[in-house]
């Protein structure tokens, strides 16, 4: 069934449109009778923006092909195995934005690895010095770098729904304690890889969200979704952030479209339209950060 934003289908020879979230859409090989049912899906990556849960007007344009591109840069530094198809071809309309990924067996942990005290975090250590209800020392302030990042993981919530932070101990429960460990583990050790490689451009990765399946066939662990892209990830740079001053948390994302909102809507009705200058603004930024890392 074709769910979603129906507007932004496509006609892709081979594929049939299956479903739409926010921000990407789903297709699956002709003949397949559902999503669940099929070996491979192209996930398609598109310039839609959304913050607060709401899909925004205009989108940002060229966002799904770059978020895309760091995504493959991305899996392509990483030492696991991940869900890009290598024999999948994309066809030719969204070949920039899309990929071909193979099914996995997804686990319903979103993994969340935070190497600085910031957002919703420095908002809980401020209130009970904890983070997901980790103990953490005594003194730090917002941005502070964390002695060690840390693991905060969170439940998947079926689509509608906001996605609910866990204790490592409640991950035990939802998918055992070997995967919960593994989960871990590759989390840390994702974050670890990709702080380092991010640091060496001057540019620092301040928390992020994984997704993993396990491949259906080996049972082998396996890195899914969008992997470190700025949907998913908090970046920062690094100058900035050393010199202190009021930019020092500024976010290559789109943090400049929820602070906008934030100041001109109150959440009720219909949201507002995205002035051009945001827009503009927005764009700009996930393109810098794509040029800092991959050039």
């Amino acid at each position: 069934m074709t769910t979603g934003h129906a507007a932004d289908t496509l006609d892709l020879p081979g594929w049939v449109h299956a479903y739409s979230g926010k921000v990407r859409d789903l297709y699956m090989p002709e003949g397949a009778s559902s999503l669940a049912e099929s070996d491979r899906v192209l996930m398609v990556a598109s310039d839609r923006v959304s913050a607060f849960d709401h899909v925004l007007e205009p989108g940002i344009p060229g966002k799904g092909a770059l978020l895309t591109q760091l995504s493959r840069w991305w899996f392509a530094q990483l030492p696991i195995a991940n869900h890009l198809d290598p024999q999948g071809v994309v066809p030719d309309a969204v070949a920039d934005r899309a990929v071909v990924a193979r099914r996995l067996r997804m686990h319903p942990v979103e993994c969340v690895v935070r190497g600085y005290l910031v957002g919703s975090g420095w908002a809980e250590y401020r209130e009970r010095g904890t983070v997901c209800g980790i103990a953490l020392p005594a003194g730090l302030t917002n941005g502070d770098r964390l002695p060690e990042p840390i693991y905060t993981p969170a439940w998947k919530a079926p689509y509608g729904e906001h996605d609910e932070n866990i204790t490592f101990e409640r991950s035990v429960e939802l998918v055992g304690a070997s995967v919960a460990e593994a989960l871990r583990d590759a989390s840390l050790a994702i974050f670890t890889r990709a702080s380092a490689v991010a640091e060496s451009r001057g540019v620092i990765l301040a928390d992020t969200k994984f997704e993993f399946g396990d491949d259906p066939e080996t049972g082998e662990l396996t890195l899914a979704d969008e992997v470190l892209t700025s949907d998913s990830s908090r970046y920062w740079d690094a100058t900035l952030y050393a010199a202190g001053g009021p930019d020092r948390l500024a976010s290559f994302d789109k943090q400049i479209v929820r602070d906008w909102l934030a100041a001109n809507w109150d959440g009720s009705g219909v949201s507002p339209r995205l002035p051009v200058e945001i827009v503009e603004r927005t764009a700009a930024r996930y393109r810098e950060l794509i040029d800092r890392l991959t050039a």
